[in-house]
């Protein structure tokens, strides 16, 4: 059975949307996300790049990729969001040719695509009439033709090249060293910023405080490599975790479960 639980359509008057909530709509963990945005004022914000929306805005995040919306007026915005895993089209891509969009790039760099026309497939795909297997076939078939439209697309963009902005600085080098000694103090220091700069200017390009971006990262690497054999505690220490007992209650926190292995 195929199975593809989180594609949805949304509608919110909110005017704040700016929490980063691991495993709902701001982190994609083992997986891939994708978000097309129907109307509304709001711009979204990828590992501190910023997309103005626009009707038929497609945005493209893989695991690890923080993001968020921001929204600009308190209209109602509606969108569409599927998350799905890589593994999804092995079998019909072992090579990952259509899924290279999302892993052959660096984070927060070519993630929004201009795609409008396509409002209608995401509508067939949340038709609610259809059986079960049904549907997840729909689904399935509307995200080989999204993908394939989205390779067709990134094959004729120009690329610029990687964005060198202060923030851009901050996140890169934040990445490099990510399983390093890190504190926020450190981090300010490193960027000749007070703590509370450093914390203002962090937040405002990615929608999340350093110590919960640093943490979420680190959670998010550690799950996969005890998904892939490695057992809990060997995964907390390579992380960056120095008390096994402080990232067993930041995991549970986090994912809802006990991490094993």
């Amino acid at each position: 059975m195929l199975s593809f639980p989180r594609l949805r359509r949304g509608k919110d008057n909110r005017r704040v949307f700016l929490v980063l909530i691991l495993h709902q709509i701001n982190w994609c963990v083992n997986g891939i996300i994708r978000f097309y945005f129907i109307s509304g004022s709001a711009e979204y914000l990828v590992e501190g790049s910023v997309y103005p929306l626009k009707k038929g805005s497609m945005l493209i995040m893989r695991a690890g990729e923080a993001h968020c919306i921001r929204i600009l007026r308190a209209d109602r915005y509606e969108r569409y969001a599927i998350n799905f895993p890589l593994s999804a089209f092995e079998s019909i891509d072992p090579e990952g040719m259509l899924t290279s969009i999302y892993t052959a790039r660096e984070l927060g760099e070519n993630n929004h695509f201009h795609m409008s026309g396509y409002e209608d497939i995401f509508e067939q795909m949340c038709d609610s009439s259809l059986d079960s297997y049904s549907r997840q076939v729909k689904i399935k078939v509307g995200i080989l033709r999204i993908l394939d439209a989205l390779n067709d697309a990134s094959n004729k963009k120009h690329h610029p090249p990687a964005e060198n902005s202060f923030e851009a600085q901050m996140l890169r080098y934040i990445n490099e060293n990510l399983f390093d000694k890190l504190t926020v103090d450190s981090l300010a220091e490193h960027f000749f910023l007070s703590r509370s700069q450093f914390g203002r200017v962090f937040k405002k390009a990615t929608g999340a405080s350093p110590w919960d971006y640093i943490t979420a990262k680190r959670l998010i690497t550690a799950k996969e490599m005890i998904e892939k054999g490695y057992t809990a505690k060997k995964a907390a220490e390579d992380c960056g975790f120095s008390d096994y007992s402080s990232f067993y209650r930041a995991f549970v926190k986090r994912f809802g479960n006990s991490p094993k292995g």
